[in-house]
């Protein structure tokens, strides 16, 4: 009979606090030979495999003959709380996907698109901000490219995304403000498509998906790890995170997280600093969680990235060198967040899980820039106007909820159920410069010396906002589990007041809707799932102008409707997505013959999406997709533009990311990336476009030891051809894509 030797528990059987007996599952196996197990005691995981065993015999003090089987030796990967990676990622994403307050689910469990970044994918992309993760593989994505702007700018099947929109640990608005930098999150989860049940209105009303930023906790094992960077043209920085656990049965934990970076872009004259400081905390007992975060983020940039537009009628002019400026470059902006948040959670039985959560955060910024900067001939010559602006605003967050499961014959249920509240003081301080224009050329730029101008904006509105909500859900699981049905409705209250200002109205809103949603997954294979889902996103209705007959009037929260249908693939090592999808989102507009301002017109997305990662062969990773949007314009004012193609939407994009583990120099993984897409229309009149492009990456991760000490030493390369190409931008309508950077960091732990 054979017996297993689990290493550091001989002779703790009777010691006081021993671990218990691993309990032992399998995981995508194929055959006993090649399974692969996971024992779990004391909170330690191991993972090991038949095939990886020594079978010895062992003489008994009694002279008989035993076989036992000789591990290899087990390394500790963490806590059981820690999310389980996809083994075929390199530890790069997540094997459950975030479902709002559905949640954490397993891929194939799960009815909606989705996928789950780990901070080691986060620390092999070089990432800066939470839109150099999720773009850089996802064909549902479309970011810019372009450097310097103040927001991150991204689309997610085809409608934009609000960067303010993103939640953190599940929490409305604690997110840094226009531009989240990367070092203080462990995970980042995307779904794709409108989420109003599983996650609330976002308060700015965002229907393109849901990200969600998971904060870091402090590991089993202790922790001191240092960051050193170089971006071009010569930005330097570093990072440090320190985990450390205390208490008998490290029950108490730390994380500390701080980042610095300066220095010039890869724009002429554009400059910038970004700093993060970041402390999480957290406390854990058999049926008790406690968490609470607290941080700092700051950013100020010199000549930021404004874009530009063209004259009407005038043909869309070539690129000049994607290293040109084209804003002033003593224009600035400097944005600053603070934010913290706490959270609890406590296990009632076995079968149901309370929770709460909170937070606040405290924004300010002040910048200069172009209000204005418009391409006026062919030759490129170009009229600058300026704008000035000195927001601020305080959030604050809350929700608390219920989770839990139950049984009814033969049929299990998953249940959820919580309520959110979100409040906003928004005041807007903003000014023109109007006697101040400058006169450039795209191709030659000469700003000249700044404008004497002042900073000293006045109050033009302040907006209160509150958004609360109230969520149920039930998913309904048949022939264990084969066939599983989830059932939900939101009811989604909305306020706003303009309350004070020189141009402030005074309107109020107040407003409400119930957003259902049904989805299914049915489990064809252990491998293989189809899902199909319906679900709504929802928005703040328009108010109707002060031209329209019916000026004033306020309308309800309008809402964006998706219908999917998809077939997920996990062989294990590789999984496969694939996704049809129409998304309906209504468009408003004061109607020419009886000038009653309404919701009339509707752009409506239909996509087909394929996306995969893993390992199809040994020692090779890949992680991409294709997709294609048709993104129609329906009922457009006086049937003008029915039919067109959405502005600023694709109708292709494909990416690829490859990484080779070459056989000969052990621990060298050699990366490849490539981003392609379609054409682009600059309005809806489909009357100018700007072209597609392809852009190629390169880069190595090499992975050693200094005295005893791990250090990873990480080379990016983007845009190896040093491509000249148009982007859509943030505000306005062009910008340059970011010319050839290189990234290189090397990260020791002590």
């Amino acid at each position: 009979m054979h017996s297993l030797q689990y290493p550091n528990h001989k002779n703790n059987a009777k010691k006081k606090n021993s671990p218990k007996k691993p309990s032992f599952t399998r995981k995508n196996a194929l055959s006993a030979k090649n399974a692969i197990y996971v024992g779990i005691t004391a909170g330690t995981v191991f993972l090991y495999s038949p095939s990886m065993y020594a079978e010895t015999n062992k003489e008994t003090e009694d002279n008989s003959t035993v076989s036992t089987v000789a591990l290899p030796e087990i390394t500790v990967e963490d806590s059981r709380e820690k999310k389980p990676v996809y083994s075929g990622t390199d530890g790069q994403v997540l094997e459950t996907n975030n479902a709002g307050f559905l949640g954490d689910k397993d891929a194939l469990d799960n009815p909606f698109s989705a996928i789950s970044y780990t901070d080691k994918y986060i620390q092999d992309q070089q990432s800066n901000d939470i839109s150099d993760v999720i773009s850089a593989t996802d064909p549902s994505v479309h970011s810019t490219n372009t450097s310097g702007e103040s927001r991150e700018n991204y689309s997610i099947r085809g409608f934009s995304f609000n960067s303010n929109d993103a939640t953190v640990n599940g929490l409305a608005g604690m997110s840094p403000y226009y531009r989240s930098a990367t070092e203080m999150y462990e995970s980042v989860d995307v779904q794709k498509g409108p989420s109003a049940m599983l996650n609330g209105m976002p308060p700015s009303g965002s229907i393109s998906g849901s990200v969600n930023l998971v904060t870091k906790r402090a590991g089993e094992e202790p922790l001191t790890r240092l960051t050193t960077k170089y971006l071009s043209n010569s930005q330097l920085g570093a990072s440090l995170d320190v985990g450390r656990r205390f208490g008998q049965n490290k029950q108490f934990g730390i994380r500390v997280n701080g980042a610095y970076l300066s220095g010039d872009g890869t724009v002429d004259q554009q400059e910038n600093e970004s700093q993060l400081g970041a402390i999480a905390l957290d406390w854990r007992s058999d049926r008790v969680r406690l968490s609470a975060d607290i941080y700092h983020t700051k950013e100020n940039v010199d000549a930021p990235t404004r874009g530009i537009t063209i004259a009407t009628g005038l043909d869309i002019p070539s690129p000049p060198s994607n290293d040109t400026l084209l804003n002033p470059s003593w224009n600035f902006y400097e944005n600053e967040t603070k934010g913290a948040m706490v959270r609890g959670e406590f296990d009632i039985n076995e079968q149901l899980t309370a929770y709460a959560a909170a937070g606040i955060t405290k924004w300010d910024y002040i910048g200069v820039s172009a209000d204005k900067a418009e391409v006026t001939n062919s030759a490129g010559d170009m009229e600058t106007t300026l704008g000035g602006v000195g927001d601020d605003n305080q959030r604050t967050s809350l929700e608390m909820g219920l989770n839990g499961h139950y049984q009814t014959g033969t049929v299990n249920h998953q249940i959820a159920a919580n309520i959110t509240r979100y409040e906003e003081e928004y005041n807007l301080y903003a000014a023109r410069f109007r006697g101040t224009t400058v006169n450039s050329n795209i191709y030659n730029p000469i700003w000249g010396s700044k404008p004497d101008l002042d900073l000293d904006f006045p109050l033009l509105t302040t907006t209160e906002t509150t958004l609360s909500s109230f969520g149920l859900a039930d998913t309904l699981s048949f022939a264990n589990d084969k066939y599983q049905l989830t059932l939900g409705a939101r009811y989604q209250q909305v306020k706003t007041e303009e309350t004070g200002g020189m141009i402030s109205t005074g309107a109020k809103y107040n407003e409400s809707a119930v957003t259902p949603s049904t989805a299914l997954v049915i489990k064809l294979t252990d491998q293989v799932s189809a899902y199909a889902n319906y679900i709504e996103g929802l928005s703040k209705g328009a108010t109707a102008p002060t031209t329209a007959d019916n000026a004033g009037e306020i309308f309800s929260p309008y809402k964006t409707k998706q219908k999917e249908v998809g077939l997920k693939l996990d062989r294990g090592t590789f999984t496969h997505t694939v996704s049809i999808y129409e998304i309906e989102k209504p468009s408003s507009y004061t109607d020419a013959d009886t000038n009653i301002f309404g919701y009339y017109g509707e752009q409506r997305n239909r996509g087909i999406e394929w996306s995969f990662f893993g390992t199809p062969v040994e020692n090779i990773r890949l992680m991409g997709g294709l997709t294609h949007i048709k993104a129609d314009l329906t009922s457009t004012k006086d049937g003008e533009n029915d039919d067109n193609q959405s502005a600023g939407v694709p109708k292709w994009q494909a990416k690829l990311g490859a990484e080779w583990d070459t056989p000969y120099i052990q621990n060298l993984t050699l990366i490849v990336n490539a981003n392609s897409l379609s054409k682009q229309y600059l309005e809806n009149d489909n009357e100018r476009s700007i072209p597609g492009y392809t852009i190629f990456g390169l880069g190595a991760r090499y992975v050693t030891s200094v005295n005893q000490r791990p250090l990873t030493i990480r080379a990016n390369i983007n845009n190896l051809m040093d491509k000249d190409a148009w982007t859509t931008a943030s505000y306005n309508d062009l910008a340059l894509i970011e010319g050839r950077s290189l990234t290189v960091s090397a990260t020791m732990d002590f």
